[in-house]
C-alpha cells in the first residue's frame, strides 16, 4: 500500500513540477500557430521584384510576339502593397488603360483587409475616365468591402446615373487574402470571390470615351477621394477585354504569385512586389504616396 502511495505521490510530484512548463509550452505553441509562425508559406521561396514581367518586342500597346520572362511559375512574392486607409497613402496611375468607351474589360487581384474604417468601409480600388475640371470621378468603377452591406462594387457616369451592387458574399474577412476579380460583359456586371461567382448586375453602359486612370488604395468621388481601412494588396491585373469563369478560376488557382493570362488583352499589371510598377509592358508605372511594403505578409495566405 505505502508504494502504491509513494508512486502516486512521485507522479503528482511530477505534474506539479512540470505540469506549469507543459501548460506554457502548449499556451506559447498555440500563439505562434495563429501568427501564422508554422505556415508553410513563410519558408516557401519568394520572387524579387520585377522577376516576372511582360515582354512586348515591339514596344508599349503592341501584342505581336508577346510573350512572359523570368519566374513565372506562381512563385510567391517576396512584398505586398500596404495601405493604412488615410489621405497619405496610395498609388495612382496616370496612363491610358485603354478602357474609356469599352463595354467589357476585367479587373483581378488580392486583397487582405486589415480593418474598415468610417462607416464600416473599406476603400479597394477605382477606375475612372477624369473630367476636364480635375481628378474627380466622370465614369469609374470601383470595389469597395462594407461590413454591413457585404462586398460592394458599382459604376457611375457622368449623368449622375449609378449601378451598385452589394451581393450577399459576407464581405471580405480581415486578416484573410481574397482573390477578387470584377468582370464586365456588354450586358452585366459580373463578380467572383476565389474564383467563384457570387453575383452579377444587369449594366450595360460603357465607360465614356478618353483616358482611363487607376487609384489602388482609394476611390475617386465627385468632390474628392475617399480613404477608408487598411489593408495589403497584391498581384493587381486589367484586361480590356471580358474573362470567362474558367479564366477567372486559373488565375486564382495560379496563386498570390500568379502571372497574368489572355497577355494580348493585357493593358496593366502592378504586382505590387516591392514596388508600383506597371510590369505588363506598357510602362504605365503607378506613383505611390506614402504607399509601404511589407514581406510579413504571408499570414492569412494559403495557396489553393
Amino acid at each position: 500500500m505505502r508504494r502504491r502511495n509513494n508512486k502516486a505521490q512521485s507522479a503528482m510530484e511530477y505534474l506539479m513540477t512540470y505540469g506549469w512548463a507543459i501548460l506554457i509550452i502548449a499556451v506559447v505553441l498555440g500563439a505562434l500557430f495563429q501568427l501564422g509562425v508554422f505556415n508553410a508559406s513563410i519558408f516557401a521561396p519568394r520572387a524579387p521584384p520585377g522577376a516576372c514581367q511582360v515582354l512586348r518586342p515591339n514596344g508599349p500597346g503592341t501584342s505581336t510576339l508577346i510573350n512572359l520572362e523570368g519566374v513565372c511559375s506562381g512563385e510567391l512574392p517576396q512584398y505586398s502593397a500596404s495601405f493604412n486607409g488615410t489621405s497619405s497613402q496610395y498609388i495612382y496611375a496616370s496612363g491610358n488603360l485603354g478602357l474609356g468607351g469599352l463595354n467589357s474589360f476585367a479587373v483581378s487581384f488580392w486583397e487582405y483587409p486589415q480593418s474598415h474604417g468610417s462607416g464600416n468601409n473599406l476603400r479597394v480600388f477605382s477606375v475612372d475616365v477624369p473630367y476636364s475640371g480635375g481628378d474627380n470621378l466622370d465614369d469609374a468603377i470601383w470595389v469597395q468591402s462594407e461590413v454591413s452591406y457585404d462586398i460592394c462594387y458599382g459604376y457611375k457616369d457622368s449623368s449622375g446615373a449609378y449601378d451598385q451592387p452589394c451581393p450577399d458574399a459576407g464581405g471580405l474577412p480581415l486578416n484573410s487574402w481574397t482573390f477578387l476579380s470584377l468582370v464586365k460583359t456588354p450586358t452585366n456586371w459580373i463578380l467572383y470571390v476565389n474564383g467563384v461567382q457570387v453575383n452579377s448586375a444587369i449594366y450595360s453602359n460603357s465607360l465614356a470615351s478618353g483616358t482611363t486612370t487607376l487609384l489602388l488604395g482609394a476611390l475617386d468621388y465627385v468632390g474628392g477621394r475617399n480613404f477608408f481601412g487598411s489593408q495589403y494588396m497584391a498581384d493587381f491585373q486589367v484586361y480590356n477585354t471580358s474573362l470567362s469563369a474558367n479564366e477567372i478560376a486559373a488565375l486564382y488557382l495560379e496563386g498570390i504569385g500568379g502571372a497574368p493570362i489572355k497577355l494580348q488583352n493585357l493593358v496593366g499589371w502592378w504586382p505590387l512586389n516591392g514596388n508600383a510598377n506597371d510590369y505588363s509592358g506598357n510602362n504605365d508605372n503607378g506613383a505611390p504616396n506614402g504607399v509601404t511594403y511589407t514581406n510579413q505578409w504571408t499570414s492569412g495566405y494559403t495557396a489553393p
